[in-house]
């Protein structure tokens, strides 16, 4: 296996969707991993797009056959990273993104600690603040809770191996597909990705 595991985190208002986005549209053999979901689906959900919608039981049933990187009760309902998706996606050569927290990004290093973290903050409470607000979608009191909470979710960033601060867009994804492009021309993955060309060159 020579793609490559990233583990993508950030406070809500951050702009990690968005880069993530760009990020996929820039670069060829990189994807964003599709969770498993309790919660029943919105009207313009697509299942095994936005995410695989399954039922409570199926979701128990996978639990206990291990079949999960990663999952987490988000009020009443539950999120999952399938292990055999990602392992299966990475095999074809194709990087994958896992958009999720700390705390699933610790379950997901305890069973692959190739993984490379990116953690993105936003330049100041007070950007990210207006940004959650010009939303238009959440009151007073749920920016207020959000805000803690990313306060509480930024005291992490250390456990991650990158941190970009997201500014300005255009600089932040240049950051981003800077760090994917230059873990695809590590010694180990060019290794693998190229050996026989290496070996005809080395050979004489």
């Amino acid at each position: 296996m020579t793609a490559q595991l990233y583990i993508i985190s950030a406070p809500s208002g951050a702009g990690k969707t968005s880069l993530v986005r760009e990020a996929c549209q820039r670069l060829e053999r990189l994807q964003v991993s599709v969770s498993h979901t309790t919660r029943p689906m919105r009207p313009n959900d697509k299942d095994g797009v936005d995410y695989h919608f399954v039922a409570l039981d199926e979701f128990h049933a996978m639990l206990q056959r291990c079949e999960f990187l990663e999952h987490a009760q988000v009020f009443d309902n539950f999120y999952a990273t399938s292990q055999l998706a990602v392992e299966k996606t990475l095999a074809a050569g194709v990087d994958v993104i896992l958009e999720i927290d700390w705390q699933g990004a610790e379950q997901v290093r305890r069973l692959m600690p190739d993984a490379t973290g990116i953690y993105i903050a936003p330049p100041s409470l007070e950007v990210l603040a207006s940004r959650l607000r010009g939303r238009a979608s959440d009151s007073d009191e749920v920016i207020d809770r959000r805000l803690r909470d990313a306060v509480s979710d930024m005291r992490h960033f250390t456990n991650y191996d990158y941190l970009i601060i997201n500014d300005n867009f255009d600089q932040a994804i240049d950051e981003l597909c800077g760090v994917i492009l230059s873990k695809r021309v590590t010694v180990c993955r060019q290794s693998a990705e190229n050996e026989a060309v290496l070996s005809a060159m080395l050979s004489g």
